[in-house]
């Protein structure tokens, strides 16, 4: 199965598990920026519930494509992404094993949301032991007849329906408060549960 998806930042669960199983991937860098996705956003588990991180991007002026969406340095988000990671999984089973690998992203400055995001993709692929093969589009294809089209199904505010992906419950630091909170970051699976995410992928 060949698999067409958006960049994502920290991507849900369901994104990563299509990067899993799929024979090809390849990654869209030729669509226009749309705000509110995860394209620069992931969503964590905290003590509250539900919060979402979002990197900020510079002000777009035109309609430029997600390969020129350049990162801004705004709001000290770094710091602050980091230390709700640290607030929300610190006490998580995993989250000192994996903080070494994971902290550079919050300390080191990319200039471009994409290479910034393979980055990230690589580093998770790498952690979790997975292989996926891997490429970016060269064109934009509205309609593609040879990959499953994925990009604008996997959406924190409208999430298509996707008979191949069920979130099946993991341990979560907060269940007994929230209840299992499905399809958060991918570093909510690897933070609770370390090298058996493989498994739950």
């Amino acid at each position: 199965m060949q698999v067409l998806l958006s960049t994502t930042y920290f991507g849900p669960v369901q994104w990563y598990q299509k990067l899993h199983r799929a024979d090809h991937v390849m990654i869209e860098q030729w669509e226009s920026f749309q705000k509110q996705t995860y394209r620069n956003r992931c969503m964590i588990a905290t003590t509250n519930g539900v919060q979402a991180l979002t990197v900020p991007v510079e002000r777009i002026t035109s309609a430029p494509t997600i390969k020129d969406i350049r990162i801004s340095d705004h709001g000290n988000w770094r710091h602050l992404h980091w230390m709700a990671l640290q607030s929300a999984y610190g006490e998580s089973p995993f989250f000192e094993y994996y903080q070494d690998d994971i902290r550079p992203f919050f300390e080191q400055r990319w200039q471009y949301l994409l290479d910034f995001n393979e980055a990230i993709r690589e580093k998770m692929c790498e952690l979790i032991d997975i292989q996926p093969q891997v490429e970016l589009t060269t064109d934009f294809v509205a309609e593609p007849e040879a990959q499953t089209d994925l990009r604008a199904a996997i959406n924190p505010k409208h999430p298509v329906p996707d008979d191949l992906f069920t979130a099946k419950p993991y341990y979560q630091v907060y269940a007994s408060k929230h209840g299992f909170l499905p399809n958060l970051s991918v570093l909510d699976l690897l933070f609770n549960m370390g090298p058996e995410s493989i498994y739950y992928l």
